[in-house]
């Protein structure tokens, strides 16, 4: 019965999609690492103004993945942090699980009906949320697709460069590991965007000059007792392994307990990705090697304001993009500590990039 029941759900989740996708659509399919259309967070203000005079009453709805996993409930602080600044009533949801993309499309739709003005959407898969964007067009409510699943009709789109999340790591291998070796792959929901842009980020680059092997790539499904068994799998396999990249921290800290049990702490390097505050104290315990902190209230911040630019009238480019940094031990207090600003930090570091 299980299995007739998820299988009538997939149809109707695709069903749902070839729908919607075959009405017209002038967009062409959003690949927000590479998208030219885009302005970095820290230039929203220098290019386009103070914050318009938003309409009162205006109801902003957020639709998460799941609130089980810290980012996706810093994201939802970042909403409300800023909602609060701007006077805006906001509503944040998310489904039971990282899995349940009929339960979200379910809230995803309420909140349609219930008539929010502007809605910030993250969507658990590349797919399920499709047929949302195309009910709140016909009724006029501006979608923003927040990290890490992209919808391909996606009109603007907040969140970082994915791929470069694994391309950060492997390049701390690379520094850091001239030797080269055995390294390993935890990825997240197969199929997923973001998962798919940080795995290949990762081993793209880790993989140019040869001195590295990714001996093992396989899902984790964003769960950490899925990580911690694949990883005690992979290490089984591969005793001479000197290092996992995640495309999660909860995964990742999965892994670190594998390698711990395997006695292999100090040996085994272990990154992650999201920057969840569990990260950070596992990094100062001299445990997790590192994360790719994606800042997610600030993240949530950016993304309100965006939404709220597009109540108030403007026209945005497509994407906006917001920062990341890999942190290990040597520069953890620059992110994170008493009396740290990460903004103000964050905004110093676009200066320089850009």
């Amino acid at each position: 019965m299980k299995t007739f029941i998820k299988s009538t759900i997939a149809a109707g989740l695709i069903a749902s999609f070839m729908v919607s996708a075959a009405i017209a659509q002038s967009l062409a399919p959003l690949n927000s690492d590479t998208e030219k259309d885009r302005i970095d967070w820290s230039q929203l203000e220098a290019k386009f103004g103070p914050m318009p005079k938003v309409p009162e009453g205006t109801k902003v709805g957020g639709v998460s993945k799941t609130l089980t996993n810290e980012y996706w409930r810093s994201l939802g602080e970042g909403y409300k942090k800023f909602g609060d600044k701007a006077g805006v009533t906001v509503a944040y949801q998310a489904a039971q699980s990282e899995g349940d993309q009929l339960g979200q499309l379910t809230i995803a739709e309420g909140m349609v009906t219930q008539g929010f003005n502007v809605l910030l959407v993250s969507p658990q898969t590349d797919a399920n949320l499709q047929p949302v964007m195309e009910e709140a067009k016909s009724a006029k409510i501006p979608v923003v697709n927040v990290n890490d699943a992209v919808i391909p009709q996606a009109e603007h789109y907040v969140g970082n460069v994915q791929r470069d999340n694994g391309v950060r790591v492997a390049k701390w291998f690379i520094a850091n590991r001239p030797d080269g070796g055995k390294v390993a792959v935890i990825e997240g929901q197969a199929g997923v965007f973001a998962a798919v842009q940080r795995t290949d980020g990762f081993k793209s680059t880790i993989t140019q000059d040869g001195k590295f092997n990714v001996v093992a790539s396989v899902p984790g499904n964003w769960d950490r007792q899925t990580s911690y068994d694949a990883a005690t799998n992979i290490l089984q396999q591969h005793p001479d392994l000197i290092g996992f990249y995640c495309n999660n921290d909860g995964m990742a800290l999965g892994v670190v307990e594998a390698v711990k049990s395997a006695g292999l702490l100090g040996k085994v390097v272990v990154f992650g990705t999201d920057g969840i505050s569990d990260a950070y104290a596992s990094i100062k315990a001299g445990e997790l090697t590192g994360t790719v902190d994606s800042f997610p209230v600030l993240t949530g911040e950016v993304a309100m304001e965006t939404a709220l630019r597009l109540v108030g009238g403007q026209s945005l480019p497509r994407v906006v993009s917001t920062p990341q940094a890999l942190i290990t031990k040597d520069n953890v207090a620059k992110y994170q500590g008493d009396g740290v600003d990460v903004r103000a930090v964050l905004m110093k570091d676009a200066a320089v990039a850009n």
